[in-house]
């Protein structure tokens, strides 16, 4: 494993180290013990002879107290004297003891003895002793005190021995460990290297294929040079590169598939469709654009009339998705007028950093021949109609103003359900040739400058009445900024959108109740428009139709050809508005649409 071959490693340098310390822990306690005691010994002797040396002294001392005549007081201070002497002296022979220095000892001993005696004969005579003898003593204590220097120079010589001994086990201890502080500092550079040259190259040659897997190279491997813990990591990582070839072949299958299974879509779509870089250059085009830009001469690019819308969608990143009939694009193709409903979808991917957009031409054509076909059938229908119903309206008018005295009761009813009936289709036929033209868009607005109040002012005074005869209130909410607001619109249209929204929010409202105009400011350089009534609201599956011509709701009862709010629709429109409805929390419907501000204070749309 990593962990024995690190100590393996590192075990030379452990030992030197536990050499050298074993070797100067030897040293210090030899210091300590051996020359240590010598030391001390020689030390001690030569106080000793420092003593015997003054007891000898004083011994003689006590002579020449005797000769002054004070025998006890000499007596007593040689006999202590000579007590300290001999007690010295026997310490040191116990100590030298079987050593060289014993003969010095000895030497002393005998000197001793001589110097003692002959000073006990001088005290015995009282301390006059002849001059011979004084003399003798003097000799003696002579002797005394040259082989106590005998025993000090030998101890002293002994000192220098040890303490030079000492010296010379310094400077060899000294060189040791220089020796060996090199030798580890030698070893332990050459250990790193080598532990170094062991670890780093697999973790170099690991490094180097991280860095191909990491560029791509998912074929590299990494040698195993061992069983341990870097082996077993070259094994993990060859491993794992493995897992990474498989899942990148099975990746790249996948993408193949879906790539060809997008060329197979694209090329079967019937529509055109075009994919735009977030430059606005074409990046894909499919057979049907391909044939598209061959007969219609557009090229390599989409329609010029969509760079506008395109450029809102990449700028936005909302789709657009019109539904009118009015937003289709007409090209020439084949000698014929095609029809197409652009749809663009704003299309990104972070992982690739694309951003761009998909044109869809919904070729509408067939759809827009029966739309021109079902509303000119319509309005020649209804101006058809509206001819003979026009006489004979006028012919019910003429026979009820006439002298209807021979009528009875139920003809005079009939001829007036007739005059009702004449109404009602002549009204009908109106609002059919009414909403044909603004279909068709040859109803042309009148538009003029207006504010929000007046506006209001006006339809409100117009409905009043109305509402007030079905026992309810009309309430109109604006502020004084809103109202100040310009609108340039055609107001007898607009006018007509409220009448038809108030009118019916007042049919559907109990008696009693309240119906509510309101407006205010909404973002975008638009006014806001509501319409609420407190009615029974309006069924779920149907406030997606409620706009659609001849529409009705399920089980209604109440009289209505579905043509208002059609018309009101198609008149927002035209204003460059919206229109929808929705059924307040509390119950009731409630009518909406927004008109554009005066182009004076309305905001521009970028792009």
């Amino acid at each position: 494993m990593l962990r024995t071959r690190l100590y393996l490693g590192l075990l030379p340098l452990v030992l030197l180290l536990v050499g050298t310390g074993s070797y100067a822990i030897l040293v210090s306690r030899h210091l300590a013990g051996s020359l240590q005691r010598e030391l001390v010994v020689n030390y001690r002797t030569v106080l000793a002879c420092q003593r015997m040396r003054f007891a000898a002294t004083m011994m003689t001392g006590a002579l020449t107290t005797a000769q002054r005549g004070d025998l006890l007081k000499a007596r007593r201070d040689f006999d202590e004297q000579r007590s300290a002497f001999t007690r010295e002296l026997m310490e040191q022979s116990a100590v030298a003891a079987g050593t060289p220095r014993i003969g010095l000892i000895e030497a002393v001993d005998r000197a001793f003895d001589d110097f003692s005696s002959v000073s006990n004969e001088i005290l015995k005579l009282g301390g006059t002793g002849s001059l011979p003898a004084v003399k003798e003593s003097e000799t003696a204590l002579y002797r005394v005190l040259n082989a106590i220097e005998e025993l000090t120079q030998r101890d002293f010589a002994a000192a220098q021995t040890a303490a030079a001994h000492a010296g010379r086990l310094a400077a060899t201890t000294e060189r040791v460990l220089l020796i060996t502080i090199a030798s580890a500092f030698l070893l332990s550079l050459f250990l790193a290297w080598r532990l170094a040259a062991s670890l780093l190259q697999p973790i170099n040659l690991l490094t180097a294929s991280a860095v191909a897997l990491g560029e791509g190279d998912l074929d590299r491997t990494v040698p195993e040079f061992s069983a341990d813990e870097l082996g077993q990591l070259a094994r993990a990582f060859n491993t794992m590169a493995a897992k990474l070839r498989a899942y990148r072949e099975a990746t790249v299958a996948k993408v193949l598939r879906t790539q060809r299974t997008m060329e197979a879509t694209l090329a079967s779509a019937p529509d055109p469709l075009f994919v735009v870089t977030g430059s606005g250059e074409t990046e894909i085009r499919n057979a049907a654009a391909e044939q598209l830009g061959r007969a219609a001469q557009l090229g390599d690019t989409y329609p010029p009339e969509l760079q506008e819308p395109l450029q809102r969608v990449l700028q936005t990143g909302q789709h657009y998705l019109p539904t009118d009939y009015a937003r289709v694009l007409t090209l020439r193709v084949d000698r014929e007028d095609r029809h197409y409903l652009p749809r663009i979808l704003a299309i990104g991917d972070e992982l690739t950093q694309f951003r761009g957009a998909a044109i869809i031409l919904q070729d509408v054509t067939k759809f827009r021949l029966l739309d021109d076909a079902k509303t000119n059938l319509v309005g020649t229908v209804s101006h058809e109609l509206k001819t003979p119903l026009t006489s004979l309206r006028m012919a019910v008018y003429l026979l009820l103003e006439g002298n209807l005295d021979g009528f009875s009761p139920q003809q005079r009813e009939l001829v007036e359900g007739a005059r009702d009936d004449a109404d009602r289709l002549l009204r009908i036929l109106d609002n059919l040739l009414d909403l044909t033209r603004l279909e068709a868009g040859a109803s042309t607005l009148e538009r003029t400058d207006c504010d929000v109040g007046t506006l209001l002012d006006e339809v409100a005074g117009e409905v009043t009445s109305y509402v007030g005869t079905a026992g309810q209130t009309l309430a109109v909410e604006v502020d004084a900024a809103t109202r100040e607001l310009p609108l340039h619109v055609d107001v007898a249209r607009i006018r007509h959108v409220f009448l038809n929204l108030l009118t019916n929010a007042s049919k559907y409202s109990p008696r009693g109740g309240q119906v509510t105009l309101r407006a205010e400011e909404a973002p975008g350089g638009f006014v806001r428009f509501a319409v609420r009534d407190e009615g029974p609201g309006i069924p779920e599956e149907s406030v997606a139709r409620v706009f659609d011509r001849f529409y009705r709701a399920p089980g209604q009862q109440k009289p209505g050809e579905g043509l208002g709010l059609a018309i009101a629709r198609e008149i927002v429109v035209a204003h460059g508005g919206s229109i929808a409805c929705a059924n307040g929390p509390d119950g009731g419907a409630e009518f909406h649409f927004i008109l554009p501000l005066a182009p004076a204070t309305a905001e521009i749309p970028a792009g």
